[in-house]
């Protein structure tokens, strides 16, 4: 690896490289702490010697990589929404999207950092359970749930409160709908949450939706649905009493945790509302968030869905279109259920989807060869 001082080499330095059609060139800049200090590139070659330089075939991409001296993960979160019926007579799901959390509490409550959040609830034995959450969500899951507040959010004390805060809410929504005069005890919904904080998402969730990253165009699951076949829920079931039959809870519900279903809860009911907590650190690899009704992940795979939604993110670089194109290619893969998306966008897609210029592989000239070495070496 070779050092230059002065970043104008950078546009030099690839003019060179740019005429004689050399591969595999990478510059990595990092931003000075001020304006008045200069930054440092570096520039690495395949190969650099008299006898030319060579490259295999299969290595043809260059790459600018900007780091922040911090380190510090700075985010512009946009997001869409797409739900659809399906070949049900009514659609049963809710969701809600909260790209800035501070803006729609306003003075009720102020968050350490920049803030979304992000729902799905799938309603069963009618919609009124699911209405219900989306209605009163903000009173549910941040004022009466006494969200924690503190400027330093890295602190552990401060993620468990984060975490306890949530399954209060989860707990607290359930108990609402069991007072709710006008929801039934045989109406209830399915529950899934993202809230972002700054660089940390918190996803919780009772029961089978489901919430899938994107990172590096890799699916990484952050849920766990909850259905009878999935063994631990089956074994918890079976300690407190309950069975499988057929597959669904007490021969009844094809979940083993939702929000409401009175009828079906007591004190040692197997059927609860407590949710899975998983909190993370997002990375600068973290591209994108889907979070999704069973009705998508029950005819696509997780990586299927990620592959089409950054193949669309990158033709249009719209989360609303995205969610659209997703909700109806699991149509097209003849779903039974409702269908609900939301596509979470934790940057540009412009900026994720371009690609770095190619250069064909070959050998520079004597004279190509020797400016470049005069250049990075300051002669």
């Amino acid at each position: 690896m070779i050092v230059a001082d002065n970043p104008k080499m950078v546009a030099e330095a690839a003019d060179i490289f740019c005429e004689q059609t050399i591969c595999s060139v990478q510059f990595n800049i990092s931003s000075p702490k001020s304006d008045a200090e200069s930054a440092s590139v570096s520039i690495d070659v395949v190969s650099l010697s008299d006898s030319g330089v060579s490259c295999a075939a299969s290595i043809q991409t260059s790459s600018i990589v900007v780091e922040s001296p911090s380190r510090k993960l700075s985010r512009s979160i946009r997001s869409g929404s797409h739900t659809d019926i399906g070949p049900r007579k009514s659609n049963e799901d809710e969701h809600i999207r909260i790209d800035d959390v501070s803006n729609q509490l306003g003075d009720l409550y102020r968050l350490p950092l920049p803030s979304s959040f992000y729902a799905v609830f799938d309603g069963h034995g009618g919609s009124e359970a699911a209405s219900y959450l989306k209605e009163h969500v903000m009173r549910l899951f941040f004022i009466d749930s006494d969200l924690p507040q503190t400027s330093n959010i890295d602190d552990d004390m401060f993620l468990q409160e984060l975490e306890n805060c949530h399954c209060k809410a989860f707990l607290l929504a359930d108990r609402a709908l069991a007072d709710e005069c006008s929801i039934s005890d045989y109406c209830g919904t399915t529950a899934l949450t993202a809230l972002i904080l700054g660089k940390h998402l918190v996803i919780a969730n009772a029961g089978d939706c489901r919430a899938v990253l994107c990172r590096k165009g890799v699916a990484v699951q952050l849920s766990q649905d909850h259905r009878p076949s999935y063994l631990e829920e089956k074994v918890r079931v079976e300690a407190l009493g309950g069975f499988i039959e057929d597959g669904y809870l007490n021969g009844e519900l094809a979940v083993t945790r939702a929000l409401g279903d009175w009828h079906m809860k007591s004190p040692s009911s197997p059927l609860t509302a407590t949710p899975d907590v998983r909190q993370m650190v997002l990375t600068e690899d973290d591209e994108f968030l889907i979070i999704g009704c069973d009705g998508i992940w029950d005819v696509m795979s997780n990586q299927e869905a990620v592959a089409f939604v950054r193949r669309h993110l990158r033709l249009y670089d719209d989360p609303n279109c995205c969610a659209r194109e997703l909700v109806n290619q699991a149509l097209r893969r003849d779903t039974s259920d409702n269908l609900t998306a939301i596509v979470v966008c934790f940057s540009s897609a412009s900026a994720s989807a371009a690609r770095p210029p190619r250069f064909r592989c070959s050998s520079l000239t004597e004279e190509a060869r020797n400016r470049l070495r005069n250049l990075l070496q300051g002669n």
